[in-house]
């Protein structure tokens, strides 16, 4: 608390935030959420356009070399297979991308990892999601 002219503010109840229940907070009410191999390929591409330019910071350096190292799909062509398995699913965009992201094996592995799936698809559907995605990784050109 603080005083204000002689007055007593509180300060604003913060927003709490739970992944778990979807309540990622107003900033990301209406984002996108990307895979990280997407990201991978945006900043990939700026990197390519701005190779001369000695402005790349040290942030981006740091989030190239993540994204590098944590994508799960090599080729455009595999990330885009691998939105449109994802995209038909009654899942949320976040939930999405957490799929995508993590490349769980086991039906029971994704829910644990992602609890806000809960009920909105069937344990035989997420498991023939993964196996799908799974063999899209594998296989990638």
């Amino acid at each position: 608390m603080r005083m204000s002219k002689n007055k007593l503010v509180r300060p604003q109840a913060e927003e709490t935030l739970d992944a778990a229940r979807l309540e990622l907070g107003a900033d990301f009410q209406d984002a996108e959420c990307l895979l990280i191999s997407e990201v991978k390929v945006l900043l990939e591409a700026q990197y390519d356009s701005k190779k001369e330019d000695k402005s790349m910071d040290e942030i981006y350096s740091k989030t190239l070399e993540y994204v590098q190292k944590f994508s799960r799909y090599t080729n455009r062509d595999t990330i885009k297979e691998v939105r449109a398995l994802l995209k038909p699913t009654e899942l949320e965009p976040f939930e999405c991308a957490q799929l995508g992201n993590l490349c769980c094996s086991e039906y029971e592995e994704a829910k644990s990892l992602v609890p806000s799936i809960g009920n909105k698809i069937s344990d035989d559907d997420l498991d023939s999601l993964l196996k799908q995605m799974d063999s899209l990784k594998k296989y990638q050109g």
